[in-house]
């Protein structure tokens, strides 16, 4: 009788050093999230959460470690994968419809040549269902609010049917509706089995919101369950970062 595989972490980050003008963004981050229930990536501003996921990626550059994703390189499962950006680094005035961004998740299978047939348009609408946004596919996707337009990103990694979602900072900015919305809809994948790694902005949610924190400076100060990752100790460790960040990286 042979041993069960054991699952591959879905990100998994070891000696991982990022570095922009010669300042250290992340420094030798090891790093391995468990494969059940979703996590988030906390810290203060400018502690290298959004790098992290770019970095895994291939967006920014590394300098030494590598990450792997679902038990590989990012390049060989990029369409297992989604990746859901800042919501200030997206052109909201770009001339598409609701519905086509939803439908760019379908890209990734059928090919960005091909012009997509009616099941696909239906899968996309599908998606927007799902997210409580189907009566507004035809509007152009500026016209929406912050929260609706998050809603619409997370119907575009739904259509992908992405087996691990990147998401940086999908509460942040929105309301109450939407976040409820998007929080209710990451909660029905997990439990379908996919995987979500979240960077998170409010201490006072994070602990209600996931199973896995992990405590992010420049270094990984703890990581873990919310009950042990966000001890008192460790939030004054990672919030001063003085004895934490090397000043500089060699050229």
């Amino acid at each position: 009788m042979t041993a069960d595989k054991p699952t591959a972490s879905p990100f998994d980050a070891s000696g991982l050093t990022v570095a922009w003008g010669g300042r250290p963004v992340l420094w030798n981050v090891d790093l391995r999230l468990p494969a059940q229930g979703m996590s988030a990536v906390v810290g203060p501003n400018g502690a290298g959460k959004s790098t992290l996921i770019k970095a895994a990626l291939g967006l920014a550059p590394v300098l030494t470690g590598q990450v792997r994703l679902l038990g590989e390189p990012a390049a060989r499962v990029r369409r297992r994968i989604a990746y859901m950006p800042q919501r200030n680094s997206v052109d909201w005035d770009f001339p598409v419809s609701v519905r086509d961004v939803a439908a760019m998740g379908l890209y990734g299978r059928v090919g960005w040549l091909r012009r997509l047939g009616k099941r696909h348009l239906e899968a996309a609408d599908a998606a927007l269902e799902r997210v409580g946004l189907a009566d507004f596919r035809h509007r152009q996707i500026g016209r929406l609010s912050g929260g609706q337009q998050q809603r619409v990103f997370l119907a575009r990694a739904l259509a992908q049917e992405a087996e691990l979602l990147l998401l940086d900072e999908p509460f942040s900015g929105i309301d109450a509706a939407s976040e409820a919305a998007i929080l209710g809809v990451l909660a029905e994948l997990e439990r379908e089995g996919r995987h979500i790694v979240c960077i998170h902005h409010d201490l006072g949610t994070v602990a209600a919101y996931f199973d896995h924190v992990t405590l992010l400076n420049a270094v990984v100060v703890a990581s873990g369950p919310p009950a042990e990752a966000l001890a008192e100790d460790t939030l004054r460790r990672a919030y001063d970062a003085s004895g934490l960040r090397p000043r500089a990286v060699a050229a």
